[in-house]
């Protein structure tokens, strides 16, 4: 019994404590503690004059994503970092953006456009259709091909290996057909 004491202690203390401290972008659940202004349960930014700008870009996305690759439940939380400080104390470093599972999304200073957002909202989505688990073991050049050629970026040409999983994911879409690929992909 002391055994299994110790053991839930640890999974259910320790575990989500030292989570919290040391892979910070799962501070995403709660970004009010982090000095974070939000609005909706979905919108969050350091400054309330940002408010305006990420909500065009969140709900440009929302639409996008739900017309173009596929509806999502619910409406995801969506931090929008317009510093690096604030970047960094939610753990991106040298990452544009993350998405932590479901629990929400980090789009840093430099990731302030449509297609960044999209790309995010795209890896959500993703998680929503294959679970976190699932998602986590399927291969790169699906997750992360999908997310850069759906989300329509800008940039004509990606440093590798993300040109690569493009190009690769861009095949593998058309030998598929759009209108079956996330069965397709669950196939994978």
């Amino acid at each position: 019994m002391k055994i299994a004491l110790r053991i839930a202690f640890l999974l259910f203390v320790v575990v989500p404590v030292a989570a919290w401290f040391i892979v910070k972008p799962v501070r995403v659940i709660a970004p009010a503690a982090f000095g974070m202004q939000c609005a909706n349960n979905s919108i969050c930014v350091e400054t309330p004059e940002k408010l305006p700008e990420a909500t065009t870009l969140y709900r440009e996305a929302l639409s996008f994503v739900h017309n173009h690759v596929g509806p999502m439940n619910g409406q995801p939380l969506v931090v929008f970092c317009s510093t690096q400080t604030c970047a960094d104390r939610f753990g991106l470093g040298a990452r544009s953006a993350v998405t932590v599972g479901t629990m929400g999304t980090v789009i840093g200073p430099n990731a302030w456009h449509a297609h960044y957002v999209r790309h995010e909202l795209i890896h959500h989505l993703q998680v929503q259709q294959f679970g976190v688990l699932r998602r986590v073991f399927m291969p790169s050049w699906l997750i992360e091909g999908m997310a850069y050629s759906l989300s329509e970026d800008t940039r004509a040409t990606l440093a590798e290996p993300w040109q690569g999983y493009r190009d690769q994911f861009n095949k593998w879409l058309a030998s598929v057909g759009r209108e079956n690929m996330w069965s397709a992909a669950s196939s994978l």
